[in-house]
């Protein structure tokens, strides 16, 4: 057979006559994406993924079937292949309905792998569970306890069960609970690079342990007696008990290569210029601890929410009894404030805020146990003015009334004239939010939180920043999640790179308050069951103790209630063909938009699911079922926008099929997969 020369990318090779551009391609380590190209299977040459382009023609050619000629010049990879390239998976991803990832992950701000931790607490593997878990989530007894649960407010229960999620965070907190102390990591030898890390809460114990997981040792300094920040100081005792938060933290130093050093404040005992000079890199963590104002004359009389609980804590959660205490402000902080003054012996407390119950940002199962505790709400009333008579504070506040939405998107409260009225107290509390102390010479952004480069965490020089402290007073699962970014920017900075998130399709079809049930598929009949309901402690022992208010879910409870799980993601996430070269292309799944069709699931074999919402048409199946395995079980019918892949005679696949499975692993999207997942 002669000899031919062809120039791909600049570059010549030397080849056979009579193969394909690919062929040539692949033989000398030149990557041309392609989904329709199977070389068990004769050429399809329909989905033009691997497209390239003919620079003496200026034709662009489908690679897998269009043969190498002598003297050719082939672009795989100039930016205009590239774009048609995009443009291709983009028609082919304006057909295809699936879901990458489930929503519960990509609801989680850690982007914890939920699903499967939530399958392994189903299957009573909790060890396996915690490991998944810990990938991600570097405090997961606490973050078990006090998560807000992103993930369960795009559970797909919520639509099936009325707005019964499945119990997601209790996996976390029962798995951490069983085997937090006799796990540990798998982590390398110290490398010898250092880090200094300015503040010891959850954002900079995170930090610690994602560059511990990567061999660099790091000292965190901490300015309070003990580390925790806000898990220790800004989070009663009845929701994380410290001796649990301190077994959590004992970890960190256990890891090898993880120093905490308490009393060290930043500007006093340490300073930051020394520690750049001395450290390979610095994170300043330092969360946001100033109370926000409540813009009332007289508010000197009041006490800073986060202040006050910092007071309560410090003292090991006693204290004197507050009396007649006003609350002000509607988040998770107020209702830890106004629980904790029940438990603190008032009598009466009162948690006063400018909107109504539908409005406050608080979670509502903490709404709710307050109430059940006896605290009283007041809406639609916001603050004026506070003063001292007689001995007694006395808080002026006005009626309001809902306006237009502002930018939160809640409508804007606003004064009725004329509707002050007066509220005795011998303790008011400001709940209404905190503010970041920025450090000294720290550059700071409009609302004052640090700067810091959003990608990588990088704040200057060798200086990154994490946590509250960076995106304003959030979560501690939010404050996780940055420090992952952080730590990752530190490690590319390391070696002289720079961090940036690599793009991901897992585009949320929208959030499950908009879905109806019949906008779904699902892979197992949605039987509507019941979740499994939290025990409590006596609401007398609530009331006049610190005690935790709930126990964790026992082995058996949260096995039932991993049943109630949808397993929502794709069969073949950790796989798909088009998923990988869509985003090495930049393609997305809604730049093409218009009408799609809906399947159900075909799960009439035991064992294998066809998901035509997936199918991309490329006639892999098909050819592998007939040309390899010399049968005719599939094929498609119907032209155009309507054709789809059936089964013979749309008869159920047949059983001999599981010994066969020929075409599963040839599918490149997961249309055709095992039902079940590992």
């Amino acid at each position: 057979m002669s000899k031919i020369k062809i120039t791909i990318d600049g570059n010549n090779y030397i080849t056979e006559q009579g193969k394909t551009i690919l062929d040539v391609a692949k033989e000398n380590g030149i990557l041309i994406p392609t989904l329709c190209h199977n070389e068990k299977i004769s050429n399809s040459n329909s989905c033009f993924v691997c497209v390239v382009k003919d620079t003496k023609t200026g034709k662009f050619l489908p690679s897998c079937s269009a043969a190498a000629s002598d003297g050719m010049i082939i672009e795989s990879n100039s930016p205009e292949v590239i774009d048609m390239r995009k443009t291709a998976l983009n028609l082919l991803l304006s057909e295809h309905t699936g879901d990458c990832e489930a929503p519960c992950t990509i609801a989680c701000p850690a982007q914890a792998s939920v699903e499967e931790y939530v399958r392994a607490g189903k299957n009573g593997n909790h060890l396996k569970g915690l490991k998944i878990i810990k990938e991600r989530i570097p405090l997961p007894i606490s973050i078990g306890r006090v998560c807000p649960r992103f993930c369960e407010q795009d559970c797909r229960r919520n639509i099936t069960d009325k707005n019964e999620p499945v119990a997601i965070n209790d996996f976390k907190r029962l798995a951490a609970d069983l085997h937090y102390e006799e796990y540990m990591e798998e982590r390398p030898e110290l490398n010898g690079k250092k880090v200094a890390i300015i503040g010891g809460g959850p954002a900079g114990l995170s930090v610690a342990y994602f560059l511990r997981l990567q061999g660099v040792a790091s000292d965190i300094f901490e300015m309070m007696d003990k580390p925790g920040g806000m898990l220790r100081y800004g989070i009663p005792e009845y929701r994380l008990p410290k001796s649990l938060l301190d077994k959590e933290i004992s970890h960190f130093e256990k890891m090898g290569g993880i120093k905490i050093h308490c009393n060290k404040k930043l500007g006093e005992d340490i300073q930051l210029d020394e520690l750049k000079s001395k450290y390979d890199a610095v994170a300043i963590t330092v969360g946001s601890w100033k109370p926000s104002s409540m813009r009332a004359k007289g508010e000197e009389y009041s006490d800073g929410g986060i202040n006050w609980l910092e007071k309560i804590a410090s003292n090991g959660w006693q204290g004197e009894n507050p009396g007649k205490t006003v609350v002000i402000g509607g988040g998770n902080t107020a209702m830890d404030c106004v629980r904790t003054a029940v438990r603190l012996g008032s009598k009466e407390v009162y948690c006063y805020y400018r909107r109504t119950e539908k409005e406050m940002p608080a979670e509502q199962i903490e709404i709710d146990e307050a109430r059940e505790e006896g605290v009283i709400f007041k809406f639609l009333s916001a603050p004026v003015k506070v003063r001292i008579e007689n001995n007694k504070k006395i808080i002026t506040c006005n009626e309001m009334k809902l306006g237009e939405p502002d930018a939160s998107g809640r409508r804007r409260p606003v004064p009725i004239e004329n509707s002050e009225y007066d509220v005795e107290a011998d303790t008011i509390i400001a709940a209404i939010g905190q503010k970041t102390i920025a450090p000294s010479g720290t550059k700071v952004n409009k609302w004052g939180d640090i700067d810091a480069n959003s990608d990588n965490g990088l704040m200057d020089e060798n200086v990154f920043s994490a946590g509250d402290c960076v995106s304003g007073p959030a979560t501690v699962v939010e404050a996780v999640a940055g420090a992952r970014v952080a730590a990752l920017g530190i490690l590319a900075y390391l070696k002289n790179e720079q961090y940036k998130k690599d793009y991901e399709i897992n585009v949320s079809r929208g959030h499950w308050q908009s879905l109806k049930k019949d906008d779904l598929v699902f892979l197992n009949e949605p039987i509507e069951r019941s979740r499994q309901k939290l025990s409590y402690i006596p609401l007398n022992e609530r009331k006049t103790t610190f005690n935790e208010t709930t126990r964790s879910f026992t082995k058996e409870e949260i096995a039932k209630e991993g049943e109630r799980c949808f397993e929502c993601s794709c069969t073949a996430k950790n796989d798909c063909k088009l998923k990988d070269f869509s985003e090495s292309n930049g393609a997305h799944p809604e730049a093409i938009l218009g009408a799609k069709r809906k399947f159900n699931y075909d799960t009439r074999h035991p064992q294998i699911i066809l998901d035509r919402n997936k199918c991309i048409k490329c006639g892999t199946c098909v050819k592998i079922c007939k040309e390899v395995v010399n049968q005719t079980l599939l094929g498609f019918v119907n032209r155009g926008f309507d054709t789809n892949l059936i089964t013979a005679y749309g008869d159920p696949l047949p059983l001999s099929c599981t010994e066969c499975g020929a075409c599963l692993p040839e599918c490149p999207v997961g249309a055709l997969d095992w039902s079940q997942k590992k």
